[in-house]
């Protein structure tokens, strides 16, 4: 199967699924395999489920019907085709990765694209070698800009997904100290994520720049680049508005934006935003627009009000840099008396124990009424401060909260998504 017959059947289709549960009218299923399951299984009931055509990679199960495509492997194929595809459209791709706040700024950046362009992005968080590919076909001739974003763990990850998405602009949102395990390290992190800047530079794409950052900053010397930020140097120069109690603000020329959300850490994400819509010159009142008109709804900083409680949710993920981060932002701008909630953060590898203590070291001077921890790492920290409670699961912190209810207090609750912090929200 070569393929621009492959590519043919694709066409030919509504789209492409990889999951029997989501099939849809005259889709391309796509039967991958995984450590505990076999896509294969269950293409030939996808076909009889209206899926017109379906992908597989073992011969017994091609021979059942005519319209169970044989390859290699599906997962290979998959990239090859997506690869294939966006050889074969129009729409400028822009990549985007980093430790933190990359989905955040993923949507606000669509949120300004789609005042002007047909944009389509990343949906949900399908950033890695099978999101993206899936991100690539959902691209059609009517796309004008393509929003791709990328996750990775470990070296040569990202350098892969370019090579697959071939954006002509690209941008890291920070470096952190995210996938440890994976990386080795925060210098692996920042190797890892500067294959995005390596790719552009040898494919001749634009760097988006955020100036304000040191570590970014080096990457001025590439001739292909746009940067942002309140260094009065900065292509598309903004002004951080710091003020307590209110959603996130910023001026750029002269004019003033507003935004939904809140943590002083979204500046960066929102200056990105900004920046892009500045860089394929954007009428400022339509950049205004897609600033103001996004809300956070997916357990990234949203703002909640829960009786007298207002609480503060960010329990998408959690690594030491955001969570440091998140704390900070949350003391300085509670209104009433404060508490945290904090779940183990994952992939850490061997900086697991020193990373959960730091996060406690962090808040013995605060002014805190209770610190509520959670996970099996963040319950072997060490702590004499009284305020700390600690719990081994989830389900101990719920008993602890329907036996000592919050009132009139602000509350931040943040950690890794297998945690599932989120849950403790009918319990407040």
């Amino acid at each position: 199967m070569n393929l621009i017959q492959l590519h043919d059947y694709f066409k030919d289709s509504s789209g492409v699924v990889t999951d029997s549960r989501k099939l849809t009218q005259d889709c391309f299923f796509v039967a991958l395999r995984g450590e505990n399951y076999d896509g294969n299984q269950f293409a030939k009931a996808a076909i009889d489920s209206g899926a017109k055509y379906a992908l597989v990679d073992r011969p017994e199960i091609a021979k059942k019907n005519k319209r169970l495509i044989l390859v290699k492997n599906t997962l290979q194929s998959l990239q090859e085709l997506a690869q294939y595809h966006r050889k074969n459209i129009k729409a400028k791709i822009i990549a985007l990765t980093g430790s933190n706040g990359k989905t955040t700024t993923k949507e606000l950046i669509r949120s300004v694209l789609t005042q002007k362009f047909n944009t389509k992005a990343t949906r949900e968080n399908f950033n890695n070698h099978i999101g993206v590919p899936l991100t690539l076909l959902d691209l059609d001739e009517k796309t004008e800009i393509g929003i791709v974003e990328m996750g990775a763990n470990h070296r040569r990850e990202i350098d892969f997904l370019c090579q697959l998405a071939q954006p002509d602009i690209g941008l890291i949102t920070n470096f952190g100290q995210a996938h440890l395990e994976g990386f080795g390290g925060i210098e692996g992190v920042i190797q890892g994520k500067c294959e995005m800047y390596e790719y552009l530079s040898k494919s001749g794409g634009t760097i988006i720049l955020n100036i304000d950052d040191s570590l970014q900053r080096k990457w001025i010397s590439y001739d292909h680049h746009f940067t942002f930020g309140e260094d009065k140097s900065a292509d598309c120069c903004v002004k951080y508005l710091k003020r307590k109690h209110k959603p996130l603000a910023l001026t750029v020329e002269k004019k003033k934006i507003e935004s939904q959300l809140y943590g002083e850490y979204n500046f960066s994400n929102i200056g990105t935003a900004v920046a892009l819509g500045n860089f394929f010159d954007m009428n400022i009142e339509h950049i205004k627009e897609g600033i103001n008109s996004y809300a956070s709804n997916n357990n990234r900083s949203q703002s909640i009000i829960k009786g007298k409680n207002r609480i503060t949710l960010d329990a998408y993920n959690a690594n030491p840099s955001s969570m440091k981060a998140s704390i900070t932002s949350f003391i300085s701008n509670k209104k009433n008396k404060g508490s945290v909630i904090l779940g183990d953060m994952f992939e850490l590898g061997t900086f697991t124990d020193k990373a959960h203590q730091e996060i406690l070291d962090q808040l013995k001077h605060t002014d805190l009424e209770s610190i509520l921890i959670v996970g099996e790492h963040f319950f072997k920290t060490q702590s004499i401060d009284p305020r700390v409670h600690s719990f081994q699961t989830i389900e101990e912190i719920k008993n602890h909260l329907i036996k000592n209810p919050f009132k009139e207090t602000d509350i931040l609750i943040k950690g890794s998504r297998g945690v599932a912090m989120e849950t403790l929200l009918d319990y407040l």
